[in-house]
């Protein structure tokens, strides 16, 4: 590894954040019900999984992820309601979903503040990492095998189908001249490097579009939502609830359109959840969610 891609010493490892987004918003919504079993498919540090817990008497959670990490912090977090929790690891579109299980699905999406706060995970620029993004650590695709071995057109490609970003051309070229990349910042630097002034020192940073892009490759992000949401709805009992909350325009408009869809659902949000101003304030990852809900028919 490159040595400017060490972690320095003395920032402490950060722990899962247990804070969830729309707390209220995903009780309500999924309407706990006392002796009901729910499936938190995301579980992270285990925030929501014990708002649901808490929200009726004899309520069983069964939590799944693909990262060990969290899978860590959520048992911890939850230790205290026992064999009330059942932790799987596994990621949630290669989950089994048995017919009529759960009362209610949860799936909050994207990257938690600790995949971001945590360096050598590489999902953020603002320390050197290693390239790597992998939510499940036992895959083999990085984020530097993207970077270094996929041709131009490729990560154009990428970029523009999966960031949105409208320099993707530009900014594949410059990383195509300047690679093979060890590290984040390397990358991020190369980025801002080939981008117009006024674009460099604008609202975000030039490189933010392509890190999402790059993470959304390497976890498939967008295929296994699209497997999860064609495979889950089955295991819902009529009049169960399913709470997506996603947090960029690509994942809520597949949420979107396969819930509307579905043949055994019907939609309750006719537009998505948002955020109030005073959890904003508070916590400003929930700038961007987006929960949509709906609920299984009952024939």
């Amino acid at each position: 590894m490159n040595s400017d891609s060490a972690k320095p010493l003395d920032i402490e490892e950060p722990i899962f954040s247990h804070i969830p987004v729309l707390p209220q918003e995903v009780v309500a919504g999924l309407t706990i019900r006392p002796g009901g079993h729910y499936l938190d498919a995301t579980v992270g540090g285990g925030g929501h999984s014990r708002l649901i817990l808490a929200a009726a008497a004899d309520v069983r959670v069964t939590a799944i992820d693909q990262d060990e990490d969290a899978l860590v912090a959520a048992k911890k977090e939850l230790s205290e309601y026992g064999d009330k929790v059942t932790f799987i690891s596994t990621n949630f579109a290669s989950y089994e979903f048995t017919p009529n299980t759960y009362d209610g699905i949860l799936a909050d999406l994207g990257v938690s503040s600790h995949h971001l706060d945590t360096a050598d995970r590489g999902f953020s620029f603002r320390n050197p990492a290693s390239l790597d993004m992998r939510m499940d650590r036992r895959q083999s695709l990085t984020a530097a095998d993207i970077i270094n071995d996929w041709d131009e057109k490729e990560l154009a490609d990428i970029f523009f189908k999966y960031g949105e970003e409208r320099l993707s051309r530009r900014i594949a070229r410059r990383i195509v001249e300047k690679r093979p990349f060890q590290t984040t910042t390397q990358l991020a630097e190369a980025i801002a490097s080939c981008v117009p002034r006024q674009y460099r020192y604008g609202r975000i940073h030039p490189a933010t579009r392509v890190f999402q892009a790059l993470r959304i490759v390497v976890n498939d992000e967008l295929g296994v939502l699209e497997t999860f949401l064609a495979s889950s709805p089955i295991a819902l009992v009529p009049g169960g609830k399913i709470a997506i909350i996603s947090f960029h325009s690509l994942e809520d408009r597949i949420v979107k359109h396969t819930l509307r869809e579905s043949s055994l659902l019907k939609v309750l949000t006719k537009k998505p959840i948002v955020a109030s101003e005073e959890e904003i304030a508070g916590n400003v990852r929930s700038r961007s969610a987006k929960l949509r809900i709906a609920e299984r028919r009952e024939s």
